[in-house]
Protein backbone atom coordinates (compact mmCIF):
# COMPACT_ATOMS: atom_id res chain seq x y z
CA UNK A 1 0.00 0.00 0.00
CA UNK A 2 1.06 3.40 -0.71
CA UNK A 3 0.71 6.66 1.89
CA UNK A 4 -0.33 9.64 0.02
CA UNK A 5 1.00 13.02 1.32
CA UNK A 6 -2.55 13.66 2.32
CA UNK A 7 -2.63 10.35 4.30
CA UNK A 8 0.38 11.74 6.22
CA UNK A 9 -0.81 15.07 7.15
CA UNK A 10 -4.54 12.99 8.99
CA UNK A 11 -1.81 12.01 11.50
CA UNK A 12 -0.41 14.23 14.30
CA UNK A 13 2.55 13.44 16.17
CA UNK A 14 3.10 15.91 18.69
CA UNK A 15 6.12 16.54 21.38
CA UNK A 16 5.59 15.57 25.01
CA UNK A 17 7.20 15.27 28.25
CA UNK A 18 6.99 11.88 30.45
CA UNK A 19 5.28 13.28 33.78
CA UNK A 20 4.17 10.27 35.57
CA UNK A 21 5.15 6.35 34.95
CA UNK A 22 3.20 3.80 36.82
CA UNK A 23 3.06 -0.28 36.49
CA UNK A 24 0.31 -1.56 34.71
CA UNK A 25 0.45 -5.21 36.27
CA UNK A 26 -3.06 -5.84 34.52
CA UNK A 27 -1.66 -5.10 31.16
CA UNK A 28 -1.51 -9.17 29.07
CA UNK A 29 2.42 -7.46 28.00
CA UNK A 30 4.30 -5.95 29.73
CA UNK A 31 4.04 -1.89 29.86
CA UNK A 32 3.74 0.82 31.61
CA UNK A 33 0.98 3.83 32.31
CA UNK A 34 2.03 6.88 31.45
CA UNK A 35 1.06 10.74 31.74
CA UNK A 36 2.23 12.92 29.15
CA UNK A 37 2.47 16.52 29.05
CA UNK A 38 2.05 18.17 25.65
CA UNK A 39 1.46 21.64 26.68
CA UNK A 40 -1.18 24.06 26.62
CA UNK A 41 -2.94 23.32 23.26
CA UNK A 42 -3.03 19.35 23.88
CA UNK A 43 -2.55 18.87 28.02
CA UNK A 44 -2.09 15.72 29.66
CA UNK A 45 -2.56 12.29 27.84
CA UNK A 46 -2.65 8.72 28.75
CA UNK A 47 -0.61 6.21 27.14
CA UNK A 48 -0.25 2.34 27.60
CA UNK A 49 3.65 2.25 26.59
CA UNK A 50 5.16 -1.68 26.01
CA UNK A 51 8.41 -0.23 26.95
CA UNK A 52 9.61 -1.82 29.92
CA UNK A 53 12.67 -2.00 28.81
CA UNK A 54 13.35 1.63 30.19
CA UNK A 55 13.12 2.33 33.82
CA UNK A 56 11.32 4.43 35.60
CA UNK A 57 13.55 6.54 36.25
CA UNK A 58 14.08 6.88 32.58
CA UNK A 59 11.29 7.79 31.48
CA UNK A 60 10.27 10.12 33.96
CA UNK A 61 11.11 13.77 32.46
CA UNK A 62 11.92 12.60 28.83
CA UNK A 63 10.44 14.05 25.85
CA UNK A 64 8.73 11.56 23.50
CA UNK A 65 6.84 11.90 20.15
CA UNK A 66 3.38 10.75 20.23
CA UNK A 67 0.09 10.18 17.90
CA UNK A 68 -2.06 12.53 19.35
CA UNK A 69 -5.23 11.82 17.08
CA UNK A 70 -5.89 8.25 17.46
CA UNK A 71 -9.09 7.29 19.45
CA UNK A 72 -9.03 6.69 22.59
CA UNK A 73 -7.90 2.56 22.86
CA UNK A 74 -9.18 0.78 26.24
CA UNK A 75 -6.05 -1.31 27.60
CA UNK A 76 -6.89 -3.60 30.48
CA UNK A 77 -9.59 -1.23 31.60
CA UNK A 78 -7.12 1.70 31.06
CA UNK A 79 -8.09 4.44 28.10
CA UNK A 80 -4.91 4.81 26.49
CA UNK A 81 -4.60 8.49 24.49
CA UNK A 82 -1.87 8.44 23.04
CA UNK A 83 0.50 6.15 21.10
CA UNK A 84 4.03 6.73 21.99
CA UNK A 85 6.39 6.18 19.20
CA UNK A 86 9.51 4.04 19.00
CA UNK A 87 11.55 1.73 16.65
CA UNK A 88 10.95 -1.92 17.13
CA UNK A 89 13.71 -4.00 17.22
CA UNK A 90 13.82 -7.97 15.93
CA UNK A 91 13.62 -8.99 19.47
CA UNK A 92 10.02 -6.79 19.96
CA UNK A 93 12.39 -4.13 22.26
CA UNK A 94 11.40 -0.64 21.53
CA UNK A 95 13.72 2.12 21.33
CA UNK A 96 11.28 5.46 22.21
CA UNK A 97 11.78 8.34 19.66
CA UNK A 98 13.43 11.26 21.41
CA UNK A 99 13.38 14.73 19.97
CA UNK A 100 16.14 17.31 20.86
CA UNK A 101 16.28 19.02 24.07
CA UNK A 102 15.34 22.16 21.62
CA UNK A 103 12.08 21.06 21.23
CA UNK A 104 8.89 22.67 23.05
CA UNK A 105 5.81 21.03 24.37
CA UNK A 106 3.28 20.44 22.43
CA UNK A 107 5.56 21.50 18.56
CA UNK A 108 4.13 19.10 15.73
CA UNK A 109 6.34 16.76 14.31
CA UNK A 110 6.19 17.29 10.34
Amino acid sequence: MVATWDDFLKIEMRVGRVISVEEFPEAKKPAWKLRVDFGQAIGVKNSSAQVKNYSKEELLGRLVVAVVNFAPKKVAGFESEVLVMGAVEPDGRVVLLKPDSEAKLGDRIA
